[in-house]
């Protein structure tokens, strides 16, 4: 079996490391949308318990 040389272990890592550093930024945005979705919702429930108060 062929070794990997070095430069070709450093492209991959380079790679893994890009791809990861990406998924993580999508999955912030993610969160954050989720966030707004929740703090609407929220927004909505506390609307409706004050107007059924008065």
């Amino acid at each position: 079996m062929e070794m990997l040389n070095s430069k070709t272990l450093k492209h991959a890592f380079l790679v893994l490391i890009l791809a990861a550093s990406f998924g993580s930024l999508g999955g912030c945005a993610t969160v954050e949308g989720a966030g707004k979705d929740i703090q609407s919702a929220g927004e909505a429930i506390e609307e409706g318990a004050e107007e059924a108060s008065n």
